[in-house]
């Protein structure tokens, strides 16, 4: 079996990072979700075409993951289930309906929770994420 993307073991460690700083609470939908998310940018035009540079984007000086804004990313115990969810991802198990974005809208802050509700589509609300494109 192939990943249904290049990745090299740093864009792997990466991966296995975001996904349990984004997601650790939820359960293992919700961490194939946020999987989803970062592969469905690598495969877009409009986004970095790795893994480790799609999670590491800035725009106009500002992360596109909190986790990587804040530290958590810096700080997190990869668990087996992300582990489990993030293979899943990678082997192309996808129910992301192609949402290029999420957000948790309990800890966003007002401004960005606007933008992504003027700029974007919602797709669907699953666990604490809304996930738009």
């Amino acid at each position: 079996l192939d990943y249904v993307i290049d990745i090299t073991n740093e864009d792997y460690e990466n991966m296995l990072r975001i996904v349990e700083a984004e997601a650790g609470g939820e359960d293992r939908t919700g961490k194939v979700l946020v999987a989803n998310v970062i592969i469905n940018r690598v495969m877009d035009e409009q986004f970095p075409n790795t893994i480790t540079d799609v999670i590491f984007q800035q725009e106009d000086g500002v992360c596109q993951f909190s986790p990587i804004r804040d530290g958590r990313f810096y700080n997190v115990k990869v668990s087996e289930e992300t582990v489990e969810a993030v293979n899943a991802a990678l082997y192309g198990e996808d129910c992301s309906s192609g949402a290029l974005y999420f957000m948790a809208r309990a800890y966003a802050d007002k401004e960005k929770a606007a933008w992504f509700d003027r700029n974007l589509t919602k797709l669907f609300t699953y666990g604490g994420h809304e996930f738009f494109c």
